[in-house]
């Protein structure tokens, strides 16, 4: 079924083989650009990387303007009906693409592909409560992020080695691969059976609006609290580079700590999540556990800042071993983050609830370039201080919100009870 078969003991999911198999081809297509995003629109429009870097960044922020929508049409349609048509926008866009011939049209494109790429882990994550309960719910999730990754660094690979066969005009031809990729992620998709709660049905026709969400102040701490934890996921793709060059490592590293973090999700995603389930902690005291392993990767990168070792060696074991504790920390915070505002969402607005919940992750991307690079002219310890203080504040955030949320969203419901032992460890 998929790589977590052999620890679950589960009821089972109905067309979780198409969902599995979807959100690998996902990742390959996704894999194909995202890790050089810049240089790949860059080849395939024509246009200069300071433009296409400020029109990527206009098509996020109009992005996140849009996500409030596409909550809406969620809670109206269905978490799978809108992932379709996310996939048909981004076939569409990047067959697009290569035709692109004037700054206009690419906006617009980038637009809708970017919007389709931001909004998909929140509809996902919708869709995974539609079609799973209880610790179903963890263990699809985990699964689909192991998934997920296993086909990124696939894609980019492939992309890698069209590029190197067909130089630069390769980038068109993985342009078209990813509209392939696409079409046949959403084909999957229709195989996937959510089962919708009869309140959710019954809002299909409209429902309260974002009034609820606003007012549901136990979510909104959630929201902050990942608001800080994206902050951390943010660092890997965003900060790390930027402090290898101040430490003076080989560039090499970047894609060293890149293959490391992408390797431990694919390979221990779901045993990381089954290992937690099983110790029957609840949603919120995992998240917290993964904010806090956020905070002792980055004290690792601190310690190193202030050690400054010559041996480029000792330099690299450092940084892969601090970035191996950030690692763990997601794969413990990821599933059990997701799943708790899934489950803690009315079902009836649970599209409103994940568009406000995405939000924050989109605001923590839009920020961290501008924030991490000022923090590092400050002094290379100061964004690992910052981080860490981030870290412990949503920790903190998410074990005093916990008696304010629903029980059965704070507890997975079939996952086995804690022993003492277990608790205390």
């Amino acid at each position: 079924m998929d790589g977590g078969s052999g620890y679950r003991g589960r009821r089972g999911v109905a067309g979780e083989r198409r969902l599995t198999a979807s959100a690998v081809v996902n990742g390959i297509g996704s894999g194909m650009y995202i890790p050089f995003s810049l240089v790949f629109f860059h080849h395939v429009t024509g246009l200069s990387y300071a433009m296409v870097g400020a029109v990527l960044t206009v098509a996020g922020l109009g992005g996140m303007a849009l996500l409030p929508f596409v909550g809406a049409a969620v809670d109206r349609h269905g978490a799978r009906r809108v992932l379709m048509v996310f996939h048909a926008v981004r076939v569409a866009g990047f067959m697009a693409y290569p035709a692109v011939d004037s700054l206009g049209a690419f906006a617009a494109v980038a637009l809708l592909t970017v919007t389709a790429d931001r909004a998909y882990v929140g509809v996902q994550a919708v869709l995974v409560g539609e079609a799973a309960a209880g610790a179903d719910r963890d263990r699809l999730q985990a699964t689909l992020r192991a998934v997920g990754n296993a086909g990124l660094g696939a894609g980019t690979l492939l992309a890698s080695l069209v590029v190197g066969l067909a130089g630069p005009g390769g980038y068109t031809y993985t342009a078209w691969a990813n509209a392939a990729s696409y079409a046949m992620a959403a084909l999957l998709l229709r195989a996937v059976r959510p089962v919708r709660e009869a309140a959710a049905e019954g809002a299909a026709g409209g429902g309260p609006g974002y009034r609820v969400v606003v007012r549901d102040r136990p979510f909104l701490v959630l929201t902050g609290a990942n608001f800080f934890n994206a902050l951390s996921y943010a660092a890997l793709s965003v900060l790390f580079p930027l402090f290898v060059v101040h430490l003076g490592g080989p560039d090499a590293l970047t894609g060293v700590a890149f293959a490391v973090n992408t390797a431990l999700c694919a390979a221990a995603g779901t045993y990381v999540g089954h290992l937690v389930r099983r110790g029957g902690a609840r949603r919120t005291r995992a998240a917290a556990l993964g904010s806090l392993l956020f905070a002792a990767g980055f004290l690792v990168q601190l310690a190193l800042t202030a050690a400054r070792p010559e041996s480029t060696g000792v330099l690299a074991t450092a940084l892969v071993a601090g970035v191996v504790v950030y690692t763990v920390g997601e794969l413990v915070h990821s599933p059990a983050a997701d799943m708790l505002a899934v489950s803690a969402a009315p079902a009836a607005v649970r599209g409103r609830y994940m568009a406000v919940y995405q939000l924050s992750w989109s605001l923590a991307k839009a920020l961290a370039p501008a924030l991490f690079t000022a923090l590092l002219a400050v002094d290379g310890r100061v964004p690992w201080l910052f981080l860490t203080g981030t870290s412990l504040v949503a920790a903190g955030l998410l074990v005093a919100v916990e008696r304010r949320l629903p029980a059965d969203a704070v507890r997975i419901a079939g996952a086995p009870a804690a022993k003492p032992a277990e608790v205390a460890a």
